[in-house]
């Protein structure tokens, strides 16, 4: 019988480990709900919402953690930019390690973070305006054809677990930078 239940209780113990990962790191409320809540949407395969609550979280989390390095009060965040090149460089600038926030595959991150004419976002600042502002058509599907080209949030499957992975490591590092 306990041969039986083992395997089970290791699968509890595995999946509420992966539940509560972003709760444990201590970056506060106000930044790990935008993770723990994408995590919960992309497990349900509602992408879009994971998606958008990655990199929610994302910024957010820059957001508050740069705001608290320059000024005490963080209840003021609108004079803190929103998601950009620059607010990675000034990130970048008081230690964030903002490098893994890479997407796999993104040979020119550095390039494209200090790029200035032609200014070249780096891939989360990219896909962040494009999701921010509806912009899904490098997601349609056209597998079948251009006569047959369609959109389903399944065809942000794929960028919504890169998003996750991407998540994972970010926090786990902001969390480090954040005990320094």
């Amino acid at each position: 019988m306990n041969e039986q239940i083992e395997p089970i209780i290791e699968h509890w113990k595995a999946e509420h480990s992966e539940r509560i990962f972003f709760l444990t790191l201590g970056l506060g409320a106000e930044i790990h709900w935008f993770f723990t809540q994408a995590l919960e949407a992309l497990k349900l395969g509602l992408y879009l919402p994971a998606c958008t609550s990655f990199i929610n979280g994302i910024e957010s989390s820059i957001r508050v953690i740069y705001a608290q390095s320059i000024q005490k009060d963080i209840n003021h965040l609108n004079d803190t930019p929103t998601l950009s090149n620059s607010l990675l460089i000034k990130a970048q600038s008081i230690g964030m390690p903002i490098t893994f926030l890479k997407f796999p595959n993104e040979a020119q991150f550095q390039e494209n973070l200090v790029s200035t004419k032609p200014k070249t976002n780096v891939e989360i600042v990219r896909v962040r305006h494009n999701l921010a502002h509806g912009n899904i058509f490098e997601y349609i599907n056209k597998d079948l054809g251009e006569d047959n080209i369609f959109f389903t949030p399944e065809c942000c499957r794929n960028l919504a677990f890169n998003l996750y992975e991407i998540s994972k490591e970010w926090c786990a590092e902001l969390a480090k930078f954040k005990q320094t």
